[in-house]
């Protein structure tokens, strides 16, 4: 058993982490009282944890023990140390196991001034601490550390000091307040970049998923980041890491990131070889003597469909050229399978985010004004009430004469101008269409539809109005699909189907009760069924069809590409897919259309708010639609300078639906998704 600790004696511990040295005041059992000097009160502390320092003079041991301050002052020398470790070692012959040692008195007299308790708590202090050069061992002597460890320890000193400055130098790179560049970005740990696309996921979601998050929460904390969503994205944003106008459901999805630059060199390889022959080239339908308009809005780049026509004494011809993409891109390539994994274009305030490389779809696979291009083209001659009397479908060649913009065919329809009337002439045809199509039971929204553009100084406000020219194409796009459905049919074959179930509209009565535009327009959208897409061709409800499939945008639409796979596969005597694997395909798309869909509704949202929150001030005549959820006060409500509906907490009168009101925003927050509106009882 180890002796008990006299009173008086000196020892030297370790409390807290903290080296002391103290003076025994009593001592009973295994456990003694200690006193320290300064302001530090007494401890009862265990007698194994203290080290008794011997050899000290009765003079030295007598002295009143020493405050902080004074053991401050009797610094010990590095040098002195090193000098006194050289020199034991220097005598030393024997093997690293019989090392000298000393007691702490024997090394103060080496190294210290003088031998006094201030100098000996110094040097208990500094032997705790990062030195080189002593052990303490188990019988609480010093023993000197060999040569070959002290250069092994000095080594890792060495380690951990760069990496402690490559640690501080990454931190000072996070955070200066400037942009992190690709190259700066790329000279941070992967940890770090880790690190950076987890607070982006976190900054575009809510507040508790962000302080839930005790790793995040940390790792702001190191880059002086106040622990809240709105510093977290201020700071993201002041270094370029977030876009705040970016939809959040864009980040990470299959838009988000540009295309592989193997996949535009395989763009590029098509391109080369677009003006060679290719297989099925000399089966198509020479149609370069017809006169093709294309119609789009001005910028648009993919241009897939267009519209020609053709004279005949037993009935005039629509002949409607839809892109032939399938001629260069192979099934299951490189290409195909990434634009699959996209299924669709993605339209956005700030532009297109392709399904396809825009090298290759707006160049060789577009039909290019002047140009020899590549098509499926379907011929479709109607009867007197505009039932599709006759029909074919082929793949073709034609040249597209007028690449037109909207207002161009606007213009064109309205005039007929002598020798130029195909286009008036095409109008008169499709609304023949569009009449019999509403005796099926078509139903159509025949109003204006705002959208927003982001330009460089902020949002703009588009609104589409539904002229002749568009609700011409758009007619020409639902013959289309309602002749390439029929030619399914009637060759069983298995095509992406769009159908839509019947809908128990209101009752005349009740529509008679709403005025006629948006608010009888929304009483009737809230009836219909959401749309399906299968191999079963069923009736589609709204629009009146018994059988449709969408095939106007191969370039656009993983699916219309699809489509045209299999009627090409049918046209030239090929094995088509089967219906179970249209079936998977259309599965494997669900999810990407779904995803898309969430985010160009989620982005037109964001700048929609954006550009109330620019007008603020303005007072709006606004159509009470409906209650969304009327426990939260979730109105839905039509804008008719704007063209579009607002979904916003209502506050102010309760409305009935078709109610005019006058509309103010009380409160409107982008980055947050939140509308506030107050509805007042109009005056007129």
């Amino acid at each position: 058993m180890k002796p008990a600790i006299q009173t008086d004696a000196i020892v030297g511990l370790v409390l807290r982490g903290q080296p002391l040295i103290g003076r025994v005041l009593s001592s009973r059992g295994s456990r003694a009282s200690i006193g320290f000097g300064g302001q530090r009160r007494d401890q009862e502390l265990p007698q194994r944890d203290l080290t008794v320092i011997a050899g000290l003079e009765p003079a030295a041991s007598r002295q009143p023990l020493p405050t902080p301050e004074a053991i401050q002052d009797c610094g010990v020398s590095a040098r002195a140390v090193a000098e006194t470790w050289w020199l034991l070692i220097s005598d030393h012959n024997g093997s690293d196991d019989d090392l000298p040692c000393l007691s702490l008195v024997e090394l103060a007299d080496l190294v210290m001034a003088s031998v006094t308790l201030a100098s000996i708590a110094a040097l208990w202090d500094w032997l705790h601490g990062p030195q080189l050069w002593f052990r303490l061992r188990r019988d609480r002597s010093l023993q000197v550390r060999p040569l070959t460890e002290i250069q092994r320890q000095r080594g890792r000193n060495k380690q951990q000091r760069l990496l402690l400055q490559h640690q501080q130098r990454q931190l000072d790179l996070l955070r200066s307040p400037r942009p992190l560049t690709t190259d700066l970005r790329e000279q941070l740990d992967p940890e770090w970049r880790r690190t950076l696309e987890r607070l982006q996921e976190l900054a575009l979601g809510d507040e508790r998923q962000l302080l839930a998050d005790a790793d995040a929460c940390e790792q702001m904390q190191q880059l002086s980041i106040e622990a809240s969503r709105r510093s977290l994205r201020q700071w993201l944003m002041q270094r370029d890491l977030l876009d705040p106008d970016q939809p959040a459901g864009l980040r990470g999805s299959v838009w988000s990131a540009t295309f592989e630059p193997e996949l535009l060199e395989a763009a590029e390889d098509l391109k080369r070889c677009s003006e060679r022959p290719q297989p099925g080239d000399p089966m198509r339908l020479d149609l370069t003597d017809h006169r093709v308009y294309t119609l789009d809005d001005s910028g648009t780049r993919e241009i897939d469909d267009g519209l020609s026509l053709m004279r005949d004494p037993r009935g005039d011809w629509i002949w409607i050229h839809i892109a032939d993409p399938a001629r260069l891109i192979e099934a299951d390539s490189p290409l195909d399978l990434e634009a699959r994994r996209r299924a669709t274009s993605l339209y956005l305030a700030e532009g297109v985010r392709p399904m396809l490389p825009f090298s290759l779809a707006a160049d060789v696979l577009s039909l290019r004004a002047g140009q020899r291009c590549a098509a499926l083209s379907a011929g479709v001659r109607l009867d007197a009430e505009g039932a599709v009397q006759e029909s074919r479908i082929c793949r073709s060649w034609v040249r597209p004469r007028y690449g037109l913009s909207y207002d161009d065919g606007d213009e064109l329809i309205e005039l007929a101008p002598p020798g130029d009337e195909d286009l008036a002439d095409l109008s008169l045809l499709l609304r023949r269409r569009q009449q019999w199509r509403e005796r099926q039971g078509a139903i159509g929204f025949d109003r204006p539809e705002g959208r927003f553009r982001r330009l460089e100084d902020g949002p703009a406000l588009q609104v589409i109005e539904p002229t002749a020219a568009r609700r011409m194409v758009s007619e020409a796009m639902l013959l289309m699909g309602a002749v390439v459905a029929d030619f399914g049919v009637r060759h069983d074959l298995a095509l992406p189907f769009r159908s839509q179930p019947p809908a128990e509209l209101p009752s005349p009565a009740e529509l008679q009760a709403l005025p006629e535009g948006p608010a009888r327009d929304a009483a009737i959208k809230r009836c219909l069924s959401r749309g399906v897409q299968g191999t079963t061709p069923m009736p589609h409800f709204s629009l009146g069809l018994a059988s449709y499939v969408q095939a106007t945008s191969p370039i656009r639409r993983y699916a219309d590409l699809l489509s045209h796979r299999q009627l090409i596969a049918n046209l030239e005597g090929q094995t088509p897919l089967d219906k179970d694997r249209i079936g998977e395909l259309i599965g494997d798309l669900d999810s990407p259309l779904r995803q898309g869909i969430q985010i160009s509704r989620e982005d037109q949202r964001h700048w929609q708010q954006v550009w109330l929150s620019m007008h603020r001030e303005q007072t709006w005549r606004a159509l009470f639609l409906r209650w969304l959820r009327p426990q939260d006060r979730l109105a839905l409500v039509h804008v008719a300078d704007l063209a579009m509906d607002l979904v916003g907490v209502a506050e102010g009168v309760d409305p009935n639906p078709g109610q005019s009101l006058q509309m103010r925003i009380q409160h409107v927050d982008a980055d947050q998704g939140e509308l506030r509106i107050q509805l007042e009882a109009s005056s007129t």
